[in-house]
């Protein structure tokens, strides 16, 4: 995987980049198969001129056109294999070319060196707080020097990954060009080569069902994955979607770690760029719970439960605030409101002392600035709990609204590391999950990636099941769409390990007869058994585009739901995820957790009522 850019300050990009050899080994390498190629190029032509004219001389016969014919394949074999030598140096070319311009794009490593001397003297000479406003433009500077860095490093990954890319299989193209199909699977129904297992779609692939090249794993979509139900290339792991993740659940780039939506994140549930830690929303946070105002995008916060940006500490509301639960920007100490405070429960601006415990308002504890709290440096509303700085939550470094848990930046969500709305479960980034580690949507279930899902590591959307990257699906490691079975990387397929699609066998290769698979089907493009609707997988589903079994609802997973567009078990609510939810009188929408009644309810038990103002609850047995 590529290494997290967003980790590594300035100081250490800007130095890679200018050290090392540059880029004058690959212009070298380029210019050795160029010649490559031309030695290719001319032997190949005189060695058609050869065999031509013998031909056409005075070696005529049977003896002569059988020479020809041998020759020829070996012919085009040395015109394939230039062709394939100057590929390759157009690459390394292409690559030195994406290396000069991020060389001469991110900062020099002096610019950032003065930036870090300039910082540290106006630090120690920094003695009655007169070179603060120079010390944060320096660091605001600094910032701006890491963002820039970051962005030309990503960049540089993407352009040199794009240039190898265009680089063909050597050895099919010259297998091709001889006319030899090259070596054959060990397994059934694969369609390719070089593949061990079976029901696989692609090359060189070690398992079952996959779609794609080089995977080690069953069910992926891609390439050169390490796990299964993968879709997209190089992760390591199961259930990811997108590239070089290290995890489970992931939808993005090179996280590591679990349920994270966006791309370099460290940890879990995160939504965004290059965090670290679990439940925050936003780039460069550094501790749980973090994220903006009003739901939007946090930056660079270390600490936990921060609503804002630039904060170093917990519970805090507003930006560059060191401390815990301050209310206001750029305050140093417990519990301030206002902006530019020092000290302890001070009320306005640039004031600096020990003020009253607490400077909300009908607050009980110690440390709050917001208002109806209970506990320790809240500067939330209505919260109970500590470090606090969202509405109404009960727990700890809570920055949403209406949660129970802790570390949660969504909204009526219970457990942790969250940053989705109507939540339950930890490590989700999505809404109306239930589970844990989940990026997808309406997942019932732990790491999926995808919507809609009932299961374990499902990266594509509607299945019921394990490790599928394909979508509708009922079963396990399947890559294809709308199979009931196992390691199909075709589609529509009643069975297992089928390359092919519409097949009711194991292990076939071609296409069955359609326009459904399996038995007692209704619908069309349907597999599995007496299903009525269209584009259905499992056993006796009414919905259309339905996974599972015996589910009324449409555009799902799971078992016996009734409502639209969810997954889980025996749920009446539309929308929604989890178990028996809005069972009792039918009705619901956007429920996760179990036995809940009404909308947008998590957790356990809870009843709320639409429309009405106790809509949507966290937590438990709430009426």
């Amino acid at each position: 995987m590529p290494p997290n850019f967003a980790l590594l300050p300035p100081e250490v990009n800007s130095a890679l980049m200018f050290a090392g050899a540059g880029p004058a080994p690959l212009l070298t390498a380029a210019g050795a198969w160029d010649a490559l190629a031309e030695e290719l190029s001319l032997s190949a032509a005189s060695f058609s001129a050869v065999t031509t004219g013998l031909a056409a001389g005075a070696w005529q016969g049977p003896a002569a056109a059988a020479m020809a014919a041998a020759a020829a394949p070996y012919a085009a074999w040395l015109d394939a294999t230039a062709a394939q030598a100057a590929g390759v140096a157009g690459g390394a070319r292409a690559v030195a070319g994406v290396f000069e311009a991020a060389q001469a794009a991110v900062v020099h490593p002096a610019a950032v060196a003065a930036n870090r001397f300039r910082v540290v003297s106006l630090v120690l000479s920094n003695v009655f707080g007169q070179n603060c406003p120079a010390i944060a433009a320096f660091e605001g500077a600094y910032e701006q020097m890491w963002a820039q860095d970051v962005g030309v490093m990503v960049g540089y990954h993407a352009g040199a990954s794009a240039a190898v890319a265009q680089l063909t299989s050597w050895q099919q193209s010259l297998y091709s060009a001889l006319g030899i199909a090259g070596p054959q699977n060990i397994g059934v129904g694969n369609i390719g080569s070089h593949n061990v297992g079976n029901g696989n779609r692609g090359d060189a692939n070690v398992g079952n069902g996959n779609m794609g090249n080089s995977n080690v794993g069953s069910g992926n979509t891609g390439s050169s994955n390490l796990g299964s139900g993968n879709t997209g290339s190089s992760n390591l792991g199961s259930g990811n979607r997108g590239d070089s993740n290290v995890g489970g659940g992931n939808a993005g780039t090179g996280n590591v770690g679990g349920g994270n939506t966006g791309s370099q994140n460290l940890g879990f549930g995160n939504d965004g760029k290059g965090n670290i830690g679990g439940g925050n929303k936003g780039d460069g946070n550094i501790g749980f719970g973090n994220v903006g105002p009003t739901d939007t995008p946090a930056h660079n916060n270390i600490g936990s439960g921060n609503t804002g940006s630039f904060n170093r500490g917990s519970g805090n509301t507003g930006d560059s605030n060191w401390g815990f639960g301050n209310t206001g920007n750029g305050n140093i100490g417990f519990g301030n409101t206002g902006n530019g405070n020092i000290g302890i429960g001070l009320t306005g601006n640039n004031q600096f002392g020990i003020g009253s415990l607490n400077t909300g308002s009908g607050n009980i504890g110690f440390g709050n600035s917001g208002s109806g709290n209970i506990g320790f440096f809240n500067s939330g509303t209505n919260n109970v709990g500590f470090f606090n700085s969202g509405f109404a939550n009960t727990g700890f470094e809570i920055s949403g609204t209406n949660n129970t848990g802790f570390q949660t930046t969504g909204g009526t969500v219970t457990g942790f590391w969250n940053t989705g709305l109507e939540a339950t479960g930890f490590g989700n980034t999505s809404s109306e999950t239930t589970g844990a580690f989940n990026s997808g949507r309406y997942a019932t279930g732990f790491f999926n990636s995808a919507n809609e899902n009932t299961g374990l590591f499902n990266s594509g959307r509607g299945n019921t099941g394990y490790f599928n990257s394909g979508e509708g699906n009922t079963g396990v490691f399947n890559a294809g769409a709308r199979n009931t079975g196992f390691g199909n990387a075709g589609n529509i397929n009643t069975g297992g390990f089928n390359g092919g699609n519409l097949n009711t066998a194991i292990g076939q290769a071609g296409d069955g007869p359609g326009p459904s698979s399996g038995f007692g089907n209704l619908g069309t493009g349907s597999s599995g058994f007496f299903n009525q609707g269209d584009d259905a997988s499992g056993l006796g589903n009414a919905g259309d585009n339905t996974s599972g079994s015996r589910n009324l609802g449409s555009d799902g997973s799971g078992f016996s739901n009734f409502g639209f567009g969810g997954s889980g078990f025996q749920n009446s609510s539309d929308r929604g995820s989890g178990f028996f939810n809005g069972l009792n009188n039918g009705v619901g929408f956007q429920n996760s957790g179990f036995f809940n009644i009404g909308i947008r309810n998590s957790g356990l038990g809870n009843i709320s009522e639409f429309p009405g103002t106790d809509s949507g609850h966290s937590g438990f047995f709430h009426r």
